[in-house]
């Protein structure tokens, strides 16, 4: 069974092709506070944007390999009674690092095609 697709990576607006001045990349407001749901718009200062969409799926690997590391864990200890839930667990969580790998490999390709376009 695939998960359904969780709202981490859309919908993208308009402020996501906004091109910040070179003074203002990289700078995260130290004060800003993580909102609900790991909804880190704040600390990326626009929200909507592709920074807070991908800090979002980041977040959401990481949960899912805790959840498979705990799964595994209770599964070999002897805590688990259905193994099916470890093992769902443990292939959600591959599937989710195979895609987020593809993702990087894709903006790593793209990014060399726009910096080795001459204009």
């Amino acid at each position: 069974m695939i998960p359904a697709i969780s709202g981490a990576v859309g919908p993208l607006g308009a402020s996501e092709w906004k091109i910040p001045a070179v003074g203002q990349l990289g700078q995260i407001d130290p004060n800003a506070q993580v909102g609900a749901g790991g909804d880190t718009s704040a600390a990326s200062g626009t929200s909507g944007s592709f920074g807070s969409a991908l800090t979002s799926a980041i977040d959401s690997l990481e949960q899912s390999q805790a959840t498979a590391t705990t799964a595994s864990q209770q599964l070999a200890t002897g805590q688990l009674s259905d193994p099916t839930q470890a093992v769902t667990a443990v292939e959600n969580a591959s599937l989710e690092m195979d895609f987020a790998s593809q993702i990087q490999s894709k903006l790593v390709s793209d990014a060399t095609n726009i910096f080795s376009t001459t204009i």
